[in-house]
């Protein structure tokens, strides 16, 4: 294809082309060059346009197809756009010529086509350039249109508007000659010549005046006759047309001069036009036929269908502001529409006219007017439905006039209150809660007047006013309770009158239906009234005639509708209602027999009345109580049903003897059985089988509805890939609503409520506005058919193949249209047979069965009925599926194979061809090469006969089925179909869009097929891809909106598998073109793909969006959304309130989410004042304005709406303010920008660092900069109107307070950033404290309350307190009790709201205590700081005092009210066997009804009660005071189950310790039963709490002794700690279960600690060695596994530690992990955990007894020195790490321990410790293995066994010499700080009270020191370092001579002096020497000054011997005295003696 990528076209490789790959070449070149010639230079253009014309006039001349000849077209016109105009004329002329040319041959066709398309492009591009040749064109084209053909017409249309485009004004002499022509083809019988002709119609009004004037009644009736017969397209292309010309005759356009003099058209004038097309169809505004003054003809449908879109497309072109200012006179012409008798002839058609009206209201008010005009408007129709009322209330009481007047005007009146009331619903539902002041404005009186309606004489009028009430409670569910009350009193006052008992009954029904919508619920008590008040009315029935049928139905309709409030409600109330259903029906066949001998008729009306109520209530109790649906209420529902079953049978006599009365009332009676049957396991009443088929084959074959009620049940028969082939009628549209009424005779659209009235409570379907139940004897028929489908799979094999034969035979027998109606009937019984069949797996039978199928299948299959034809072919795909046998499914397809040869008929042509698509369809695919080979031939070849539009559309849709269900299989294939499918896309005619629909499947299919390998290059790749690419574009210039959609679906498709050859920049902008198409499906598909798009290459999307919007405002494309101002995000955005399509809205907000999730943080201000333009459009509802003041109110929002509205350019119509359901988006919006922040960069929450970024990249954004916005909506959404905003609103407010409470305030250092908005978060959350606030938004403010307070951003206590207040007054609520509750919600949302309370005061005294925690060490360290450090704190610790101050005022409630929450919480968590031990009234904050709905709050709520509770205990002691004793003091009642206690008997008797044990034994029994199994889900900080509550606990020494009392339960306890340790990789969890582990061995400890004691005082006198043996081990040492707390403990620190450190598993010794002998680095947490591990092996042996701890010291000392080989590494800093320090104390505590030296344990321990010592010196042996490990560390570890162990242990010999080995190379390091530290230990050694120990140690090392020290002569020491380490020596040497015997320490002192007076420095070198030199100097001349007076002898002596000293020492003494002044000058720059050193241990080990 690259040979078409030239200006000119490549004519030499061109004519090689085979004819089928020409057309593909031509199109690919022509698509290249309509993007070339807007880039190429002109001179380029210019150069080659001779050749170009030529060329393009050839290809013009060569039979083009469709694409090619509006390609042809553009490109012309474009190229005399961009180049010369010299030779345009000619080529007019060429155009014209060949139009008027007399061949008329099919082969001509498509060049004439094509000159015809040319001459409409070129007018169009050119305009007035061409001057007067239009004229002649025109003319030319006109004469032409008489003896065109279809397409002829259709392409000449298009010409004409284009050339009106084009000419402007310049044209007016040709209008009324186009108007002529147009007038005509408006009218045609092809349709798409009238979409044409409308189209060119809509162009010409813009300037023929007369269009709008003079000629305005006969457009209208030209618009009604074009409606007659059309299809979807035309009506909606005849109603724009319509519409626009009455809105400019009623508004016209500003013009200019003479065009100002223009005679207006009255609104009323107008309105008249449209109504007498409603009303009386095409027949004229004011001629009335005598006809119509018979009243005999009825409208035509589509004449009323297009008039109704006329309506709306009439008041959508005038707009929102005008519908505002004009909505009461609309109103009430629109409803004078549906009041006119002409309207409402029959029911049906009254039922049609009410669908219309409704939808022009929903069209308008609905979409149109923002949330405040639709306020002013519900009032108005309130006004409206007030009015209606009154007059028939006038009617009803006005006894003077006749009789019939009143009939008349109540039977007008309920069709327009059913109107006005349906509209009212839908718009306060809309509204939600933001209809709030409208519905508590008492001037308007809303509910008032709907309720009155209530009492209406019409059926339909009260069902639509319980409609109404319905609405208003899903909108405003604090209004359901007050309504249902209110509805229950009038039905008790006026049960005497009937309407009132069936108005008020309807609803209450409809109001219970709403409350499945409303999540707070309804109080428990409700459902018992409501059932109370049914059984009632149900058991006053039969005393007064007159009123027994509608109290029968009152009282079952009321228990059908309890049903939907679910098993909780009914649970209480099913015995009653058990017996009632018994009660119902005749308990045996006798006394059926007998009622039917004694009945009359009207009794008989009554029971089946009663009857068919039972079954209804039975049905919704199926469905809406599964959970109470056993098999035991199975049972008690059966002998009811046999006996219904059996009165079924009887129907027909009964029927026969009493009539036409109880026709309906028996049909409905079989409707609801069938219904409850279906519902029911078919195998319970499987001995009813035979008395059921027979009622349900006579309903099918002996039906007397007429044939197209019967095609009803067939679209849910054909598959939803099929819909396709059935017209547009089943595609989803904006229109569907009404144009149901024009598919299947108009059942669909014929549906309302009053055929069902137990609808009213139902849940509706998706998109359903209102139920719409068909008629009882179309219902019946559904029942039948699905019951049927139920009962067919449970059917033995004979008894099938019986009633398909029976079904055959009924076949035969029947006639004429009655033989059509039973076939659908039995057909659709049959295939749902077979649906469920297949779903169980079944299998159809032996051939006896299949060939009675095959029959009636194969019968259908050539039905002349198009969905019969479609169910047929999938019927057959099921018959394959069920029958599972490949011979059968080829004898099938051989049947198909056959009868495409031999027929002719497009019938058997279509339904043939569709079953040899459809059969593999649930097969799994194609088994066999040969037979796909076969099918594609035929398909191919009936997709190309051009003769039969229809025939080509099925055989490429089953091509397309054909391609899916092969798979791979088919790729054989491809090559062919596509080149089929890309010549047919350019060669078949527009006109016939289902072929193209059709072909876009294939493509489809095809490009899945390929799937990815579309991107490679290898040999036909390239190929395939471009001719997939060809037919994408082929589609996407395809007039057909849908042919359009399928473009988009491949494009999208081909994008998912080779995105690199998808060009987005031309993809995206016809995207964008089409975001407000009048097609429902395109916009979806146009949505679908930005979707998909934006989720890779959201920047590209944007940005090619952008470019389109400015070219857009430059005006070379027209686009209908406001791209330009906020990207295409903005547009999406203001798409979410125009569209009302709830899947493209959810497809909208996946769209934007990825756009956010992808752009945001790149574009952060842009993103956010787009979040904030949309919560700013929060309209202001406490003003209720009339509608005409709202204009004012609009523009002084100002900016707000600058995003929706362009001031600057009309083209985009004003959009409407956004509603609550987009902000509340706008809202999760921000939140989720907040998320996306924290992710990418640390510093958009932190001020300083994001300006510091600022200066640097000025472009850079960041979110803390914006702060202020986000508080500023997080408070505008928080106080909103609507609930659902609200609580958005409070979530963004609690993400930003996490988010950023740490933030600093960089220009006020010690504050944080969010300090400033302290009083917006206060205003925020006020609202969400008052009464009428509903409980889940108060909840939501708690968290936020408790999260502010907590967040520690404010500090002043004062300013705490408003947030505090809150809170206060809240815990006041919760105080009153459940007297003072809400009555308004469901009993559960009482306790949703108080726990939210408790948790949020629980939440804010957890912190308070914390802080407290962290301020107490605070204040120790400031006594010795300055004073100004010391004030700061102060406030801080007075802030936190002042809270805690606060929180301690409330604790006595809090505590009792969180033991109450806990002891509910642990009676709810207990498993389904103990239910019967739950508390019969519920809990403390639980009621026994509502205990499910309770749960989760519970669940939400109990964590950090549960630590809040236990930081209490532990703040007590376990020490009650009084008020805990005597709970009097709390205002809320004492519930039995309040504080743990089990009765209030019992209570007044519980000792202290009782209540204690019980306290101690809830939370322990709680956290133990969480912690043992976690659900998956639960949050970290659940687990979290409940150990930090089981560790404050465990801090009090009471529940200590509990646990240490309790072996069984501290095991347990640790084990369950394990488990944990080992399931959490969390840190936070793992340290606090250590941490809790900790105090559970402190509590072993202290209860070992007091038996010992105990046993030492009680046995004072006795042997100490007659004590028994305490702790665990006894006497024998054992441990056992699972009931011994040391050996559990063991297990939990191993695996902790070998987590940590793997190589300390001892299984991996050898391995290579174990081996490596590299370091382990671990992680901060990693050490925590490492460090409170070996802190718990210490501790474990005092746990012990003496044999006992024999057993663990093992495991205890390899645990602690192999954590010090893997850790004592040798690090820079010189420091020693806090896991080596622990270890090293760990060692330290072992070594030491009494157990030792205890008599049983010596010599065991003697020799284990011995063996850790000879550890610890084998892995460090410097001398052998030189290693990475801490010397300091080592050798510390070593003099701890020196010093603090037996002399038994360290005094062997082998071990000694080792040791003093060690320290020798200590000593000898070339580092001094290891030396100091070396010295350091040595002193301690030598200081040993144990001389055996020492001596060896003073004799092997005491040389090295001196020697040591005689060094430093030579060398004084330069640095601090080596100071010290000379200084320690000194300290060594000094020790020693302090230990020295009398005798022997002269020696010593004759060694220490020599050393100290080498030191010594004479006057010269002092001056010069270094700081370190001098302060050793000083050190000596001090130790001499101070030694010499101890030993004068020895000092006199050696300085006599040496004069050197002598002379030194004097020296020095004199400089010292004379420079004592200069020494304190010079003091602070000298390294001082006694500064500290360098490493700094963290425990000193001087004193071991």
């Amino acid at each position: 294809m690259e040979q078409a990528h030239g200006l000119l076209l490549n004519e030499e490789f061109y004519s090689k082309l085979s004819e089928s790959k020409k057309p593909e070449f031509v199109f690919e070149w022509l698509q290249f060059l309509q993007k070339l010639l807007v880039a190429a230079s002109k001179a380029d253009i210019k150069e080659k346009q001779k050749t170009l014309v030529e060329q393009l006039t050839a290809l013009l001349e060569s039979s083009p197809g469709p694409p090619a000849r509006k390609l042809i077209a553009k490109n012309l016109a474009l190229l005399y756009s961009i180049g010369d105009t010299f030779s345009v004329y000619q080529t007019i002329d060429k155009c014209n010529e060949i139009i008027r040319s007399k061949d008329d041959s099919p082969s001509y066709l498509p060049t004439k086509l094509a000159a015809i398309a040319c001459l409409g492009a070129l007018y169009e591009q050119l305009g007035r350039m061409l001057g007067n040749t239009h004229t002649h064109t025109v003319g030319n084209l006109l004469k032409a249109i008489k003896s065109a053909e279809s397409q002829g017409r259709y392409e000449i249309m298009l010409s004409l508007q284009k050339v009106l485009l084009g000419q402007g004004v310049a044209a007016v002499p040709c209008h009324r000659d186009i108007y002529k022509a147009a007038r005509s083809c408006l009218t045609d019988r092809s349709m798409a010549v009238r979409c044409a002709a409308a189209k060119c119609l809509l162009e010409l009004q813009k300037e023929a005046l007369f269009m709008w004037t003079t000629e305005l009644e006969n457009v209208a009736t030209l618009c009604f006759k074009a409606f007659e017969g059309s299809n979807y397209d035309v009506r909606v292309s005849v109603s724009k047309l319509l519409g626009t010309i009455l809105a400019t005759a009623v508004v016209p356009k500003q013009g200019t001069g003479a065009r100002q003099v223009v005679r207006k058209t009255s609104l009323e004038e107008a309105m008249d036009l449209l109504a007498s097309g409603f009303l009386r169809g095409g027949s004229g505004f004011l001629r009335v036929s005598g006809e119509i003054l018979k009243g005999s003809s009825s409208v035509n449908r589509d004449v009323r269908i297009g008039v109704t879109q006329a309506y709306v497309t009439f008041v959508s072109t005038l707009g929102g502001q005008w519908l505002e200012l004009n909505f009461a006179s609309l109103l009430g012409h629109i409803l004078e529409l549906v009041s006119h008798p002409k309207a409402t002839q029959t029911q049906i058609d009254a039922i049609c006219c009410r669908r219309c009206v409704s939808f022009i209201l929903r069209a308008t008010v609905g979409n149109l007017l923002g949330e405040k005009a639709q306020i002013a408007a519900a009032k108005e129709i309130c006004q409206a439905v007030g009015k209606q009322k009154k007059a028939v209330d006038a009617a009803m009481n006005d006894s003077n006039v006749e009789m019939k007047v009143g009939t008349m005007d109540v039977s007008a009146s309920q069709h327009v209150l059913v109107c006005a009331l349906q509209e009212l619903g839908s718009l306060i539902q809309a509204l939600g809660s933001t209809a709030a002041p409208l519905l508590l404005d008492s001037t308007t009186g809303v509910l008032d007047k709907v309720i009155s309606v209530l009492l209406h004489p019409s059926l339909s009028a009260r069902l639509a006013a319980a409609w109404c009430l319905r609405c208003f409670a899903v909108a405003l569910p604090f209004k359901v309770s007050p309504l249902l009350d209110r509805c229950i009193e009038r039905l008790n006052a006026l049960r005497s009158s009937p309407e009132a008992v069936t108005g008020y009954s309807f609803a209450i029904a409809a109001l219970l239906g709403a409350v499945q919508h409303c999540p707070l619920g309804i109080p428990h008590g409700k459902g018992k009234l409501i059932m109370t008040q049914a059984e009632e009315i149900l058991c006053t029935a039969v005393q007064n005639s007159r009123l027994s049928v509608q109290r029968t139905q009152a009282g079952w309709l009321l228990i059908s509708a309890l049903m939907t409030l679910g098993p909780a409600v009914i649970h209480h109330h099913l015995p009653r209602i058990l017996l009632l259903w018994k009660s119902v029906f005749p308990q045996s066949p006798k006394d059926l027999e007998t009622e039917i001998n004694r009945g009359d008729c009207f009794t008989w009306q009554v029971t089946l009345e009663e009857r068919a109520g039972a079954l209804c209530a039975m049905k919704s109790f199926a469905l809406h109580c599964g959970d109470l649906f056993s098999g035991d209420v199975i049972e008690r529902l059966l002998p009811p049903l046999k006996s219904a079953v059996a009165l079924s049978t009887e129907l027909p006599s009964l029927n026969k003897s009493y009539g036409t009365p109880l026709k309906t009332a028996s049909v409905v009676f079989r409707q609801r059985l069938y219904e409850i049957l279906a519902l029911l396991p078919p195998k319970t009443y499987e001995g009813s089988f035979n008395s059921v088929l027979k009622e349900l084959i006579a309903e099918l074959t002996l039906a007397d509805n007429q044939m197209f009620a019967a095609t009803f049940l067939l679209p849910s028969l054909c598959h939803q890939d099929d819909a396709l082939l059935l017209g547009s009628w089943l595609q989803e549209t904006d229109h569907r609503f009404i144009e149901e009424q024009l598919k299947l005779g108009g059942v669909l659209g014929g549906g309302s409520l009053e055929h069902d009235p137990f609808n009213i409570y139902e849940r509706l379907a998706d998109g359903e506005l209102i139920p719409t139940p068909l008629p009882p004897v179309l219902s019946v028929v559904r029942a039948a058919v699905e019951l049927f489908g139920v009962i067919f799979p449970y059917l033995d094999i004979n008894h099938r193949a019986q009633i398909l034969e029976q079904f055959t035979e009924s076949l035969k027998h029947a006639k004429g249209s009655k033989q059509q109606t039973v076939q659908i009937n039995v057909f659709a019984a049959f295939c749902c047979g077979l649906k469920r069949l297949a779903c169980m797996k079944g299998n159809l039978g032996p051939e006896e069965v299949r060939r009675a199928a095959l029959t009636l299948v194969m019968h259908s299959l050539e039905s002349a009925n198009i969905l019969l034809r479609c169910a047929a072919a999938e019927t057959l795909a099921r018959l394959a599926q069920v029958v599972a046998d490949s011979a059968f499914t080829a004898r099938l397809s051989q049947m198909s194979f056959e009868k495409l040869k031999s027929a002719r008929d497009v019938i058997s042509r279509t339904g043939h061809s569709m079953a040899l698509g459809s059969l593999y369809r649930y097969l799994g695919g194609i088994g066999s090469y040969q037979h796909l080979n076969a099918c594609v031939s035929i398909l191919h070849t009936l997709s190309q006969d051009s003769t039969s539009p229809e025939v080509q559309t099925w055989a490429l849709h089953s091509l397309s089925l054909l391609i899916d269900s092969s798979g791979p299989m088919y790729n054989t294939h491809v090559e062919s179909s596509l080149s089929l499918v890309t010549l047919l896309l350019l060669s078949v005619p527009p006109a016939h869009a289902e072929v193209h629909q059709s072909l876009g499947r294939c493509l489809n299919a095809l490009i899945t097929t390929l799937g990815p390998e579309l991107q490679g290059n290898s040999k036909y790749v390239p190929l395939l891809r471009t001719s997939c690419l060809v037919g994408c574009a082929a589609m996407q210039d395809n007039p057909d909106c849908l042919v359009q959609t399928e473009a988009i679906s491949c494009l999208q498709q081909l994008h998912m598998f080779a995105p690199r050859h998808v060009n987005l920049s031309s993809l995206v902008p016809s995207l964008c073109v089409n975001l407000c198409s009048s097609h429902l499906l395109l916009r979806r598909a146009v949505i679908a793909c930005l979707r998909q798009l934006v989720q890779k290459e959201a920047a590209e999307v944007l940005e090619y969006a952008m470019a389109l919007a400015k070219e857009s405002s430059k005006g070379s494309c027209k686009l209908d959304v406001n791209i330009s101002e906020s990207g295409l995000e903005g547009a999406l955005f203001s798409l979410l309130d125009r569209e009302s399509d709830q899947q493209l809205r959810q497809d909208i907000r996946e769209t934007l989410s990825h756009i956010l999730s992808s752009m945001a943080v790149e574009k952060l201000s842009h993103w956010l004042k787009l979040c904030k333009d949309v919560l700013s459009a929060s309209a202001d509802f406490t003003t209720t304005a009339p509608v005409d003041t709202t204009q004012e109110e609009e523009d002084e929002r100002g900016d707000d709406e600058t995003i929706f509205t362009s001031g600057k350019d009309d083209q985009f119509r004003p959009m409407i303010a956004p509603r609550w359901p987009t902000r509340v988006f706008a809202a999760e919006c921000v939140c989720r920008i907040i998320t996306q922040c924290e992710k990418i960069d640390a510093a958009h929450f932190d001020m300083t660092v994001a300006q510091e970024k600022k200066l640097k990249h000025p472009q850079s954004d960041f979110l803390v900069v914006h702060l202020a916005d986000l508080i500023r909506m997080a408070f505008m959404a928080a106080t909103d109107h609507s609930n659902a905003l609200r609580l958005s609103g409070l979530e963004m407010l609690l993400v930003i307070i996490r988010k950023f409470a740490n933030v600093p305030e960089p220009e006020f250092p010690g504050h944080v950033i969010l300090e400033q908005y302290q009083a917006n978060v206060g205003a925020a959350l006020r609202p969400a404290f008052t009464i009428d606030t509903p409980p889940d938004v108060t909840a939501k403010a708690c968290q936020i309350c408790s999260a502010w307070i907590g967040s520690g951003v404010v500090s002043d206590i004062n300013d705490l307190r408003r947030v505090h207040q809150l809170l206060a007054t809240s815990l006041t609520k919760v105080q009153a009790g459940k007297e003072a509750q809400n009555q308004l919600y469901n009993e559960s949302t009482s306790t949703m709201e108080i726990l939210a309370v408790l948790k949020a005061w629980a939440e804010v005294y957890i912190v308070t205590v914390e802080r407290q925690k962290m301020c107490a060490p605070r204040q120790k360290q400031f006594l010795k700081v300055e004073i100004s450090a010391a004030e700061v704190s102060r406030d801080a610790v007075s802030a936190g005092d002042g809270l805690l101050g606060l929180v301690q005022a409330e604790l006595g409630t809090l505590s009792k009210l969180w033991l109450a929450v806990l002891h509910d919480h642990a009676l709810l968590t207990l498993s389904p066997e103990y239910t019967n031990q739950l508390p019969a009234g519920g809990g403390a904050f639980y009621t026994s009804e509502t205990i499910e709905s309770a749960r989760p709050h519970y669940y939400n709520s109990w964590a950090p009660i549960l630590h809040a509770t236990a930081l209490w205990l532990n703040s007590t002691d376990f020490v009650l005071t009084d008020s805990d004793e005597d709970s009097s003091s709390l205002s809320r009642p004492v519930t039995p189950t309040m504080l743990g206690h089990e009765s209030t008997l019992t209570n007044a008797v519980k000792s202290p310790e009782d209540v204690n044990t019980d306290r101690f034994h809830l939370i322990l029994g709680i956290s133990v039963e969480f912690l043992c199994s976690p659900r998956p889900d639960a949050p970290m900080e659940s687990i979290i709490a409940c150990l930090h509550a089981l560790h404050s606990l465990l801090d009090v020494l009471w529940p200590r002794c509990k646990i240490g009392s309790d072996q069984e339960l501290g095991v347990e306890l640790l084990n369950v700690l394990h488990r944990l340790i080992v399931t959490r990789e969390s840190p936070l969890i793992q340290l606090a279960a250590i941490d809790v582990v900790e105090q559970i061995i402190r509590a072993a400890q202290e209860h070992v600690k007091e038996k010992r004691r105990s046993a030492e005082v009680d046995d004072g006198a006795a042997e100490k060695e007659t004590l028994p043996e305490f702790g665990e081990g006894s006497d024998t040492g054992g441990l056992v596994p699972g009931k011994s707390l040391v050996f559990a403990t063991l297990e939990l620190t191993l695996s902790v530690l070998v987590r940590q450190l793997p190589q300390l598993n001892p299984k991996l010794v050898n391995s290579p992990i174990g081996s490596s002998g590299k370091p382990q680095l671990l992680s901060e947490d990693g050490i925590k955990l490492v460090v409170a591990a070996l802190r718990i092996l210490s501790e474990l042996i005092s746990v012990c007894s003496p044999t006992g701890s024999v057993s663990i010291l093992p495991t205890v000392l390899y645990l602690i020195t192999g954590v010090l080989k893997e850790t004592a590494v040798r690090r820079l800093d010189g420091c020693i790490s806090l896991t080596v320090n622990a270890a090293l104390q760990a060692l330290k505590a072992v070594v030491a321990s009494p157990m030792a030296r205890a008599e049983k344990s010596h010599a065991a321990w003697t020799k284990l410790l011995r063996s850790a010592l000879a550890t610890v010196l084998e892995f460090w042996n410097p001398e052998l293995n030189p290693s990475d490990l801490d010397e300091v560390s080592m050798l510390t570890a070593i003099s701890i066994f020196l010093m603090s162990a037996n002399q038994e242990v360290t005094c062997v010999q082998c071990l000694e010499k080792k040791c003093i080995n060690r320290f020798k190379i200590i000593l000898g390091s070339k580092n001094p700080v290891i030396r100091t530290h070396g010295y350091r230990l040595l002193q301690s050694v030598f200081q040993h009270p144990n001389k055996a120990v020492s001596t060896p140690y003073i004799h092997s090392l005491t040389i090295l020191v001196v020697d040591g020290l005689r060094e430093v002569e030579k060398e004084k020491p330069s640095t601090c370092a080596e100071l010290q380490a000379v200084l320690e020596g000194v300290k060594t040497l000094e020790a020693l001579v302090s230990l020295a015997d009398e005798e022997n320490r002269i020696y010593l002192v004759a060694l220490l002096l020599p050393i100290l007076i080498s030191f010594l420095l004479d006057e010269n070198a002092l001056t010069s020497a270094p700081n370190p030199a001098k302060s050793l100097h000083e050190f000596a001349l001090h130790n001499l000054m101070r030694q010499g007076p101890q030993y004068p002898a020895i000092f006199q002596k050696l300085v006599g011997a040496s004069p050197a000293m002598k002379a030194r020492l004097e020296g020095a003494v004199k400089g010292n005295q004379e420079s004592i002044k200069a020494k304190k000058a010079a003091g602070q720059s000298r390294c001082s003696g006694k500064k500290s050193p360098s490493i700094q241990l963290k425990t000193d080990f001087s004193n071991f």
